[in-house]
């Protein structure tokens, strides 16, 4: 098990998943005809026949899978619109959503990680719908990434939905190119965490990881 220590959570505000300077000049239909062209021949490479019936349609639904599903998150027209809230009831402490779904997949083998993200703000003076919480933390997943980036992706994007730097965010994932490939240890897990804002305190970290154990 692997945990970062919160000295090392002090990464730059903006890190952005990189991408070409032409990443949107493609629509979907034509990158997904370019993936299902592509994903063919490597099915060819490893000596699949494709006029099989189980295997025909298959670089077609790899293709779609890859634009409309999976890496959805690459485009920032997908990015969840984020509703908020007057905090009429001038509630003060922290608001913590805890156990949100992460599945992702690592940019390194294009394989999942899957495991919690636990988040949580305190209120500038105004309150985020509880479920556009965890429609951001799908948006960021939903793109190669490695997961000290995303925990951070995921912060910055809650700081600016809430104009707050109040943010703390916990992941606990298990990555399946550690667990089904190379070493094979289903065992482990990684943890990151970001904090910022009053989180950087020790009694508000002290709380927010009670409430989430």
């Amino acid at each position: 098990m692997n945990l970062l220590d919160t000295a090392d959570c002090i990464l730059p505000k903006e890190l952005p998943t990189t991408l070409t300077e032409d990443a949107f000049a493609l629509d979907d239909e034509v990158k997904i005809q370019i993936i299902q062209k592509h994903f063919s021949e490597i099915m060819r490479i490893l000596g699949l026949e494709l006029t099989d019936d189980s295997l025909k349609d298959t670089p077609r639904r790899v293709a779609r899978m890859y634009v409309k599903e999976v890496f959805a998150g690459l485009n920032p027209g997908n990015k969840p619109s984020i509703t908020l809230f007057e905090n009429k009831y001038q509630y003060k402490g922290m608001l913590v959503e805890k156990d949100i779904t992460v599945y992702s997949y690592c940019e390194h083998h294009f394989v999942p990680i899957i495991g919690k993200a636990h988040v949580a703000y305190i209120s500038s003076g105004q309150v985020i719908g509880l479920s556009k919480i965890n429609r951001l933390v799908e948006y960021y997943c939903k793109r190669p990434q490695v997961q000290e980036r995303l925990t951070i992706q995921i912060a910055e994007g809650l700081k600016e939905a809430l104009a707050t730097d109040d943010v703390a965010v916990y992941i606990d994932a298990e990555h399946l190119c550690v667990a089904s490939r190379g070493i094979k240890d289903i065992s482990s897990s990684t943890l990151t965490v970001h904090y910022s804002g009053r989180f950087e305190e020790q009694k508000y970290q002290a709380q927010f990881l009670s409430l989430i154990k």
